[in-house]
């Protein structure tokens, strides 16, 4: 069977999985979600298996896992209309095989440029973007204790941030500066995430910022490693984290 049938294959049967978890009871959601993250890992690595060295273990199999995850877990906070569902399941399944692909072309680049990388990086960010605002806003909805929410927030980044910068330079094994790199963010994700425990902010703002904030934090990482964190891209990202800034102060409920 060749690759892309793999990828087809392997989404059909994780969105049947996914339209499956409406039937199970919520006592039971977190267990369905961990078994479905343990199968999706496992298929995917079925699917990807060509080419995979020992590394790619821990910066590419994660991701489709997590993804799915987070739709997941998502999946039980939405209104039990079967329409709102499938529409959801189907955008899941082409996300999936979109994943599939943007992993593949980072296992398969490793020691060489090629030009879809450019789009395989556009693709990745996206789909990191959605899946911290997923797994962020499960987070919130929880109303955990702070610590909690902080714990989680850096356990659910953690491998996002990593693949994230491990794909820039598609280095042949994990860097301490790049554990260094994504264990320092992650944290300062956790970090926020407590201050936004203590705020009377909306589930869905308190996520939004988080995602912001991955996204200035990683476009500012990825152009260090690139070796283009220049001035002017300084500038840049300054301007959009004080947008963000603004943004907080206007939506903030006790301004």
């Amino acid at each position: 069977m060749r690759r892309r049938e793999k990828f087809v294959v392997v989404s059909v049967l994780l969105s049947v999985a996914l339209l499956l978890m409406q039937y199970v009871p919520l006592d039971w959601r977190y267990g369905a979600t961990l078994l479905l993250f343990i199968v999706s890992y496992l298929v995917s690595a079925w699917a990807l298996s060509e080419d995979l060295q020992a590394h790619e273990w821990l910066t590419i199999m994660p991701f489709p896992a997590l993804y799915a995850s987070a739709v997941s877990l998502f999946y039980f906070l939405l209104p039990e209309m079967l329409v709102s569902r499938l529409v959801i399941v189907i955008i899941f399944g082409v996300g999936m095989y979109a994943l599939f692909l943007t992993s593949n072309i980072f296992s398969v680049a490793k020691g060489r440029t090629i030009q879809l990388l450019y789009a395989a990086h556009a693709v990745a960010l996206f789909f990191t973007m959605l899946t911290s605002l997923l797994f962020s806003n499960v987070i919130f909805s929880l109303r955990l204790p702070f610590y909690l929410n902080g714990a989680l927030v850096f356990a659910s980044h953690f491998p996002l941030v990593l693949m994230s910068l491990w794909s820039i330079e598609l280095s042949p094994k994990i860097d301490r500066s790049l554990l260094i790199y994504t264990s320092a963010f992650s944290f300062i994700l956790a970090e926020l995430a407590i201050i936004f425990s203590f705020l009377p902010l909306a589930v869905w703002s308190q996520a939004l910022f988080v995602m912001s904030f991955l996204y200035v934090g990683l476009s500012v990482l990825q152009n260090l490693l690139k070796g283009r964190l220049f001035q002017s891209t300084i500038n840049e990202y300054n301007l959009v984290a004080f947008l963000i800034l603004f943004l907080f102060l206007i939506m903030f409920p006790g301004k």
